[in-house]
């Protein structure tokens, strides 16, 4: 595949990516939109973190970030999710972009084992926007994350926890780099939905790990 050079290109690639025809309230399954993926992986790839490098998405959902990350010239992109018929979506787009260095593993996160060197993770976890907690399962793959001792991690967590969050981080001997801030959209996919479309204030942390 020709390498994309332009971050336009790369979001109008993402957009062919189809919604989950059946998400789980439970999981928390809400796409990220094209253009705040683009925007990250892009970002991501500037900083070394993508080309050449093997990729770890978890809660990949349908994919749309290790599509990214195969488009962006990762050695491997993986992508990792709970839900069955999110790997088969994700499967059948990568194979209809011929993306031979994107793979997929069905397993719960926490119970993740995997058989190679992971350089960089990319994480939109479930963040518990719709619990209202203070937090939720983000914190959870922040730690299996480190487990896994990736070089850097880029994570999706509620603006409102930023505070808690950098404490976290700092108390798991992580180095926070970088903050990118989105508004994301949760449009109405569930039945408790009254809304057409909300958007909720999300930050991205990127963090270095040091072992």
């Amino acid at each position: 595949m020709k390498k994309i050079t332009r971050k336009k290109h790369l979001e109008m690639k993402l957009q062919s990516i189809p919604s989950h025809p059946n998400p789980k309230v439970g999981l928390e399954q809400y796409a990220t939109p094209s253009v705040i993926a683009s925007d990250l992986v892009w970002n991501a790839h500037s900083l070394g973190d993508i080309e050449n490098k093997n990729i770890l998405d978890l809660g990949c959902g349908t994919g749309i970030f290790t599509i990214a990350s195969a488009l962006m010239g990762a050695n491997l992109a993986c992508g990792v999710d709970v839900d069955d018929e999110s790997i088969r979506l994700a499967r059948q787009v990568s194979d209809n972009l011929d993306l031979g260095n994107a793979d997929y593993i069905l397993s719960d996160v926490c119970d993740l084992n995997v058989g190679f060197e992971v350089d960089t993770v990319i994480q939109n976890p479930p963040f518990g926007s719709q619990r209202r907690a203070k937090v939720g399962q983000d914190l959870n793959f922040i730690k299996k994350a480190c487990m896994l001792k990736p070089s850097v991690l880029y994570s999706f967590h509620m603006a409102s926890t930023q505070e808690f969050l950098l404490d976290f981080y700092q108390a798991e001997g992580l180095e926070i780099t970088h903050l990118f801030r989105y508004d994301f959209p949760i449009p109405k996919i569930y039945d408790f939905h009254t809304k057409e479309k909300q958007n909720v204030n999300v930050i991205v942390i990127r963090a270095l790990l040091d072992f």
